[in-house]
């Protein structure tokens, strides 16, 4: 049996076949940065579909791409997305990955009012001046919370990326996520996860280092 086995080279092909199809499903509207982060969800996914859900609001990348590269802490709703962007492009840039979900006084403290972990550590997180950008890819409260905190103008994030999965509440976050001032990118309707924000932090670093 033959079968492509470079790492390498199993990316570049992967990277040709999404181009050519891209091209053959319509012209799309994005910029040479915009269609670079589009083309890492779709190879993270398989999903051509995304690329008509991802909306890209306030000259969202540009200004991540500024928070960046001056080093940050941003504020992930799961582990896994911590696990999953590339460590070496974190060291490189300064940037920090932070977390507190698992934290015990966000825990007792979600317990107490009844309400869910990610909306505690959000709240947790928005006291916080370091974190500059926020990356919401599995909980819609964290992201109902964050919008709802920075419509209170208690934080204002330079980004916000809102990619919540699931059936409750993911689609009517991400539509409120595209009410508020603060530049965005998102994938709107049910589809989403930990995974697609993965893909748009690690392209966004790739774009930083000249790398595809």
């Amino acid at each position: 049996m033959s079968y492509l086995n470079n790492p390498m080279g199993i990316e570049n092909k992967s990277f040709e076949i999404i181009e050519k199809e891209l091209k053959e499903i319509k012209d799309y509207d994005f910029d040479e940065n915009q269609m670079k982060i589009v083309k890492r969800v779709i190879h993270t996914t398989a999903d051509f579909g995304l690329a008509d859900q991802i909306v890209f609001k306030g000259g969202a990348v540009d200004k991540s791409l500024k928070t960046l590269e001056k080093g940050c802490k941003i504020y992930v709703d799961t582990k896994m997305i911590a696990a999953g962007v590339n460590k070496k492009k974190l060291r490189q840039f300064g940037c920090e990955l932070v977390n507190f979900v698992s934290d015990e006084d966000v825990a007792i403290e979600a317990k107490q009012r009844g309400v869910t972990r990610s909306t505690v550590s959000m709240e947790k997180a928005c006291k916080c001046d370091e974190i500059r950008g926020f990356v919401i890819g599995n909980a819609p409260t964290a992201l109902f919370k964050l919008i709802e905190l920075v419509k209170e103008n208690k934080v204002k994030p330079d980004f916000i990326f809102g990619v919540p999965v699931g059936f409750v509440g993911a689609k009517e976050s991400k539509e409120l996520l595209l009410e508020i001032d603060t530049p965005s990118i998102s994938i709107q309707g049910r589809k989403g996860g930990s995974t697609i924000s993965v893909a748009i932090l690690n392209a966004l670093f790739y774009i930083l280092n000249n790398e595809r």
